[in-house]
């Protein structure tokens, strides 16, 4: 799935769209991808001496990947006023900074699904290193 698919699926835009790629996908994992560059926005703040991608925008670039994947479930129609929303945080780690450059891999699985309520875990891998981990509780509201 390219960019243009995803902003097809996703109401983000930049500088909030944090998949930039689909690699693959199946009925409960995900593999997407981040390019982190330095014309980032954010790292005129952070920081400007020593760019280091925020955490928080780490957690939300698996919880897009996460959307992408609770929303196949839907139809065209459900998807068009539908949006998801964050529940719930868990035992969010973060292992190594990102910095521009980086590729961030995003692994999301679904843990569980109670109608419109998704339980998911992430990884955020850059050269198959762990730089953040994560459960994350999300409700698609149509």
């Amino acid at each position: 799935m390219d960019i243009n698919m995803i902003k097809d699926i996703l109401p983000h835009r930049y500088p909030f769209l944090l998949v930039d790629r689909v690699k693959e996908m199946n009925d409960w994992k995900i593999v997407a991808l981040k390019n982190v560059t330095m014309n980032e926005e954010f790292f005129l703040g952070h920081f400007p001496e020593n760019p280091v991608m925020p955490g928080v925008l780490i957690i939300e670039a698996l919880a897009q990947a996460g959307g992408i994947l609770a929303f196949q479930f839907y139809s065209e129609e459900e998807k068009k006023n539908a949006k998801v929303y964050f529940m719930a945080i868990d035992n969010a780690k973060f292992r190594k900074p990102v910095v521009p450059g980086d590729q961030i891999i995003l692994e999301v699985e679904v843990i569980k699904r109670k109608r419109d309520v998704w339980k998911l875990k992430g990884e955020a891998k850059v050269e198959n290193q762990v730089v953040c981990e994560a459960e994350f509780m999300a409700m698609v509201q149509k």
